[in-house]
């Protein structure tokens, strides 16, 4: 059954590859067609590594759209990517069409009702632009009593390499 998910995920991402390519060569050739770029930070569903690279990369094979950054999960909330998109009508816009995006893939990972299962109630957005706004995130994470883990993804330990630098960071 995932197969099937699998096969349509991948048709509707030529699909998608085709439509950001005619949207990317218009905006280059038209002077009526203004880009309006802009950073969205889209919170993931995905949970394991391999749909986190998934998704990311189906990211950046889309013209117009890039991942430029990310940001592991704690305990209380999953990973996030940053995304640079060239046409942005509206945040809202960008996370819907990111949303489903994911959905669809999430499909092709886990089956049938595996999307719905990561359909989780996300942080708000006020949250998140504390979380992020004075650059201090790696250190209320270690506060909480959490390190970076394998992987990236923060949780109890991590590896010794890892703690030795972070344990250097907190001397200075």
């Amino acid at each position: 059954m995932r197969a099937w998910y699998t096969f349509t995920y991948v048709l509707w991402m030529i699909g998608e590859i085709v439509k950001g390519s005619f949207a990317v060569t218009a905006g280059v050739y038209s002077p009526r067609t203004r880009s309006s770029p802009a950073i969205v930070e889209y919170p993931l569903r995905a949970t394991t590594d391999l749909e986190i690279i998934a998704m990311a990369s189906s990211i950046t094979i889309t013209p117009g759209t890039l991942v430029v950054g990310t940001a592991h999960g704690t305990l209380e909330e999953g990973p996030s990517l940053f995304v640079h998109v060239l046409f942005a009508a509206s945040r809202e816009q960008v996370v819907e069409d990111l949303r489903e995006m994911e959905q669809r893939l999430l499909r092709a990972s886990r089956g049938p009702g595996g999307a719905e299962a990561a359909l989780l109630p996300r942080r708000s957005r006020s949250a998140v632009d504390e979380r992020f706004a004075d650059g201090r995130a790696v250190r209320r994470i270690r506060a909480a009593g959490h390190r970076t883990g394998p992987g990236g993804h923060a949780g109890p330990g991590g590896s010794s390499h890892e703690q030795s630098r972070e344990q250097e960071e907190d001397e200075r």
